[in-house]
């Protein structure tokens, strides 16, 4: 093992690392903690405009605890993956009620709020509280499997095992939070996953991987199988300019957002709609398709636009009708948003029709 490694890619990120993103040059926990949420499995790029957003509309954590989970929803609609949202409302909820609003400082006892493991939980103690601790997101991870040529699937249990003993024997016992930000920020700027710039490499003459050529190999892939392919159909109640959406059950896709109400399967669109939601369907007409593709299955969505009347009756608290001039700042997925959007362009009939792919 390089004795220096630790030392090379803290030299290496004082000239080349990040320095100034919005999340930097701070002790503050509760935006260091957001940035750290927001980066799951996130570019820079997509979450720096969210993160601002957020700070914005909730500057401290209390704002945060105390904010109905809806108007966090909204804010984080398009951002994808959203049981992080509603683990971030209760972590702060958590600090607030267990802490007395103080965030606590022990990685173990950060790793122990919702949403927050062990990696990211060590990442805000270094960070903000000079801990002595190893950090092992997807960057860190790729670096030490190419530098040291560790074999197999970074994911699964074995292998991870591997490399958080390595990491922590790697760790130093100072810099430690210049060093975790170099590990990251070497593998998002250099050691990336396709076409790693080697040369610029501060590791390059110690890599196992680029001694081997195995560059491409390392770290290995997660084995393929099959995914999936789930139907779903939509309905697109519209009255004049407004739609008819519902909030989702707090567990399951899409948790607690809006969303479109969801046909079952072999029910008749207009008796279904109209016994539901009370009110009277006046025309049915299908709207092209679109496939959204999750983590493990990909939706294919069948949207049904229909022309609907409303009842006096009153619809269950669940489901509401809303403006679609409204719905941009609304909690909505992100293929409901397309949907809507394009229902919007075309003045009543959806015309996006592309494949999504988001987390």
């Amino acid at each position: 093992m390089a004795t220096d490694f630790p030392d090379r890619l803290i030299r290496w990120h004082k000239r080349h690392g990040r320095h100034d993103l919005p999340w930097q040059n701070t002790r503050d926990p509760y935006r260091v903690w957001l940035s750290e949420i927001m980066l799951q499995q996130t570019q820079v790029a997509t979450v720096i405009p969210y993160y601002l957003r957020f700070l914005e509309r909730f500057p401290q954590l209390a704002d945060l605890a105390t904010a109905p989970v809806a108007d966090i929803m909204a804010l984080w609609s398009g951002l994808g993956y959203y049981a992080r949202a509603r683990n971030l409302h209760a972590a702060a909820r958590t600090v607030m009620a267990k802490h007395n609003g103080i965030f606590p400082r022990d990685p173990a006892v950060i790793a122990q709020l919702p949403g927050i493991g062990r990696s990211t939980a060590n990442s805000i103690a270094t960070f903000c509280f000079g801990a002595v601790a190893p950090i092992l997101d997807g960057n860190v991870k790729r670096v030490l499997c190419r530098a040291f040529g560790i074999e197999g699937f970074p994911g699964s249990s074995l292998v991870e095992k591997q490399l958080w003993t390595l990491a922590t024997e790697l760790m130093p016992a100072r810099h430690g939070a210049t060093y975790n930000q170099a590990q990251m920020d070497l593998g998002a700027l250099v050691c990336t996953r396709t076409k790693p710039r080697c040369e610029a490499c501060p590791l390059n003459d110690i890599c196992v991987a680029r001694a081997t050529g195995r560059t491409a190999e390392l770290p290995q892939a997660k084995p393929r199988r099959a995914i999936p392919l789930r139907q779903a159909t939509l309905l697109v109640l519209l009255n004049g300019n407004r739609v008819l959406l519902e909030t989702r059950p707090p567990v399951g896709i899409w948790g607690g957002l809006l969303s479109l109400p969801e046909l079952p399967e072999g029910a008749d669109a207009q008796e279904w709609a109209e016994r539901q939601f009370a009110c009277r369907v006046s025309a049915v007409s299908p709207a092209p398709t679109l496939v959204h593709v999750f983590s493990h299955f990909k939706l294919h969505i069948a949207p049904l636009l229909l022309q609907a009347t409303p009842g006096h009756a009153v619809m269950e608290p669940e489901c509401q009708w809303l403006y679609l001039a409204e719905t941009g700042n609304a909690a909505l997925p992100a293929p409901i948003r397309r949907i809507l959007d394009g229902i919007q362009a075309s003045g009543g009939k959806d015309d996006s029709g592309t494949i999504i792919k988001q987390p």
